[in-house]
C-alpha cells in the first residue's frame, strides 16, 4: 500500500509539473536557450575494441555545449575507444568532432565540434543544491530533433556500478527518459546540473521498483574541467583497476564477469566467486568493496581479495576463504584507445 501511495503521489506531482514545464525554465541571459545547447552525438568504434562487446560499435546519444569553440560535454561510454565522432546541432547540421577527454572516475567525456553550434553554451548549475523533489527537464537530441521529459528528482544517493564505478551523490529522476545517454539535466533556472548515464529500475529507492534515470552530477565536473581540457584527463595517479564486473546478491558481492587479459583474469578470479573482504577487512556491499580496494593505493598496487570460490559453493562444500592478490593497472592502458588521452 505504501508503494502504491508513493507511485500515486509521484504521478500527481509529475502531471502538475508537465503542465507547466515549458514555461518554468528561466533564461536570465538574453538569447540563452537550453534546448539549443543540446546536440546529438554518434560514434563509431572498431570491432577489435575492448568495449565493443558491451557497448557496441555504433553508439548514439547526446551532449551539451558547455564552452566556446564547440566544447561539448557528454557521457564517456559514447566515446570509449571511438575512432569517429559526429555531432548533430540544433539546426540539424552534422559536423565531425574530436575527442578532448575521458574521465573514468566520473564517467564524463568531452568532445570539440569542428563547427561550433550556433548557441550560447549551457550555464553550469549547482547539483549540490538539487534535492529530492526538485523539478528538472531532461533534454536529448535524436536525428536533429530535441526530445524533452519533465522529471522530478526522486533521490540523491551513492551509486555503485558493476564496472568498478562509484558516485557518492548520484542524481536519480523519474519518469524515465529513454534517450538518456549523454542527455542534459537542467534545473528550473536553466542551469545544467547533470549528464545522463543510465536507465534504472529502482530510482526512488534501492531494490524497490521505480523506473527512472541516473545522472552524473555537474559538480563532479567542476574541479577537473580545466585539466580535462588541457591534458585530456584528470591530473594525479589513476585509481587501481582490476577488471571485475560485480553485483550484490543478498548482501554479498558476487563476480559476474572477468575482463579478458585483465588483472583479475590473471589472478584466477571467475564468475560466481564471492568477494568476502579486502585485506582481511569484511566488505559490506559493492560500494564498500570499491572504497576498500581503492584504499590499497594507486594503479599498480596489489589488491588482496578474500574470496570464496564458486566451485566450492556449487559443490555445497564447507566455504573456504582464499586470499587472492590482484596486481592492478591503469584501466586506460588496457583499453585500445589513443594513449595520448
Amino acid at each position: 500500500m505504501l508503494l502504491a501511495f508513493r507511485r500515486r503521489t509521484l504521478c500527481l506531482a509529475l502531471a502538475a509539473w508537465s503542465a507547466m514545464a515549458p514555461s518554468a525554465f528561466a533564461a536570465d541571459s538574453p538569447g540563452y536557450d537550453p534546448v539549443r545547447t543540446v546536440v546529438g552525438i554518434r560514434t563509431l568504434v572498431g570491432a577489435e575494441a575492448r568495449s565493443a562487446r558491451t557497448l557496441g560499435t555504433e553508439r548514439d546519444g547526446s551532449g551539451v555545449l558547455i564552452g566556446e569553440n564547440g566544447l561539448i560535454l557528454t557521457i564517456g561510454y559514447l566515446l570509449l575507444e571511438a575512432h569517429t565522432v559526429e555531432v548533430t546541432t540544433h539546426d540539424s547540421r552534422k559536423t565531425p568532432a574530436a575527442i578532448v577527454a575521458y574521465d573514468y572516475e566520473t564517467g564524463f567525456g568531452l568532445v570539440r565540434a569542428l563547427r561550433a553550434p550556433d548557441a550560447l553554451p549551457a550555464r553550469l548549475g549547482s547539483s549540490k543544491d538539487l534535492a529530492a523533489g526538485g523539478k528538472t527537464l531532461v533534454l536529448s537530441r535524436v536525428e536533429g530533433k530535441p526530445q524533452g521529459t519533465p522529471a522530478l528528482v526522486v533521490a540523491r544517493r551513492t551509486f555503485a556500478g558493476y564496472w568498478e564505478y562509484l558516485l557518492e551523490s548520484a542524481i536519480f529522476t523519474a519518469p524515465p527518459h529513454l534517450l538518456f545517454g549523454g542527455a542534459g539535466l537542467f534545473a528550473e533556472d536553466g542551469g545544467l546540473v547533470g549528464i545522463g548515464s543510465l536507465f534504472v529500475n529502482d530510482a526512488a529507492e534501492p531494490q524497490v521498483f521505480s523506473p527512472g534515470n541516473m545522472f552524473v552530477p555537474i559538480d563532479d565536473l567542476k574541479p577537473i574541467l580545466a585539466d580535462l581540457i588541457a591534458k585530456g584527463g584528470r591530473v594525479g595517479p589513476p585509481r587501481p583497476w582490476m577488471g571485475l564486473y560485480s553485483t550484490e546478491v543478498e548482501g554479498r558481492v558476487v563476480v559476474t564477469r572477468v575482463s579478458d587479459e585483465s588483472p583479475a583474469k590473471k589472478a584466477g578470479l571467475a564468475p560466481g566467486d564471492l568477494i568476502i573482504g579486502v585485506g582481511g577487512e569484511k566488505v559490506a556491499d559493492l560500494a564498500d568493496f570499491y572504497r576498500r580496494a581503492w584504499a590499497q593505493g594507486t594503479a599498480g598496487a596489489d589488491i588482496p581479495l578474500d574470496i570464496v570460490r564458486h566451485a566450492t559453493i556449487a559443490a555445497d562444500r564447507e566455504p573456504k576463504i582464499e586470499r587472492v592478490i590482484v596486481h592492478s593497472i591503469d584501466r586506460i592502458r588496457w583499453l585500445k584507445v589513443d594513449k595520448g588521452l
